[in-house]
């Protein structure tokens, strides 16, 4: 027995408006998931930023007067101090970089000299597992993969440009945005929270809104500033470990400075991030001294289960206050989610969403 079921146009709109709006804003987000992103990161640059900048400006308080008078120019000081000291590190790191590649590919054929004895020893020991041309083996692979890289060069070299323009031009974005961040951001804000303000029942809600923000806020800021203070004490400490072994084993003391600002740099990849940083420095090393490589490995990691449990447990305290399964959980869902990148946000994210819960029962308070 069937019914038929009548309504009106306006019951139909209503009833359709609500899936073709959801679909709508996905396919929003997912348009718009980049310039998100990248708002989201310049939005925590701005946040790590701000011990810097409160520094800077109770300097200008102390020495110059008020303090409302000199909060930009406290936040354009913070962000030229950072700016220069990431461009000192990228020059101070980058010529390393080039002439390391450089001298390991000059010292190769010597390597292979001293290690094989040469082509003969190569085919020496090609015929002890079996291959009985193992230097035409070589020269084929190399001749095939020279052909190979010649015949997609055009098409490699675009996507080369068109990629390094598309990173670049994003790193452009995040750095202006970070600025504009510092020196709007506050004001910014204050306004929002006046006008949500509004009204006599909206006055608690915004009240709570604003603390827990403040709190959020203020785990990026604490965790970060943390974190560069312990990155700091090891890019200082493998970087005096290279120049005391270069004192020992006679390879060049300019070595130091750009192996510690490695370790510090990667340092601050959570809980990876130190034995990477220690890893490419080892590799650098053994192209001057394998001996040096092996002990600055074997200093670095017991100097890193000290830092690990003695120095950066009485730096970082209770910051974050999060157990260690959930620190893990959170590395893993933002390095899979955005790469490196994600890595680096999850801990303070997580320490967000922890702020979150544990003032859940008065933001629920404030919204009856």
């Amino acid at each position: 027995m069937s019914k038929t079921i009548e309504t009106d146009l306006r019951t139909f709109v209503k009833f359709w408006l609500v899936p073709v709006g959801i679909l709508a804003v996905v396919f929003f987000l997912y348009k718009a998931l980049t310039g998100l992103v990248i708002i989201g990161i310049s939005i925590f640059l701005a946040l790590a930023l701000k011990p810097l900048v409160r520094a800077v400006n109770n300097f200008f308080v102390k020495h110059f007067g008020t303090e409302k008078k000199h909060q930009k120019l406290s936040a354009v000081l913070a962000y030229l101090i950072v700016v220069l000291v990431i461009g000192g590190i990228v020059l101070t790191i980058g010529p390393v970089v080039v002439n390391e590649t450089s001298k390991f590919v000059q010292q190769l054929p010597q390597t292979i000299q001293d290690s094989f004895g040469g082509w003969d020893g190569i085919n020496n020991f090609g015929k002890s597992i079996g291959i009985e041309n193992l230097q035409g083996e070589i020269s084929n692979a190399l001749s095939n993969l020279s052909h190979t890289i010649l015949g997609n060069f055009g098409a490699d070299f675009v996507a080369s440009v068109s990629g390094i323009a598309d990173v670049v031009m994003k790193i452009v974005l995040v750095i202006v945005l970070t600025f504009l961040f510092l020196l709007e951001g506050p004001a910014m804000l204050e306004t929002w929270w006046h006008s949500l303000s509004a009204g006599e029942e909206n006055k608690k809600p915004v009240q709570v809104a604003k603390k827990v923000v403040s709190k959020m806020a203020n785990v990026v800021s604490t965790y970060v500033s943390r974190q560069v203070i312990v990155a700091v004490i090891d890019g200082t400490a493998s970087g005096l470990i290279v120049f005391l072994l270069s004192l020992i084993f006679k390879f060049s003391p300019s070595l130091a400075v750009p192996m510690g600002m490695t370790t510090m740099i990667f340092y601050m990849i959570p809980m990876f991030g130190q034995f990477i940083g220690g890893t490419l420095v080892t590799l650098v090393l053994a192209v001057s001294s394998p001996i040096a490589a092996i002990i600055f490995a074997i200093v670095y990691i017991i100097y890193a289960q000290i830092e690990n449990n003695v120095i950066s447990p009485k730096i970082q305290g209770d910051a974050l206050n999060l157990p260690a399964v959930m620190i893990l959980c959170a590395i893993v869902i933002g390095m899979y989610m955005f790469g490196i990148l994600g890595a680096i946000i999850a801990i303070p994210i997580a320490g967000c969403v922890r702020v979150l819960i544990d003032e859940y029962p008065e933001i629920r308070a404030a919204r009856k």
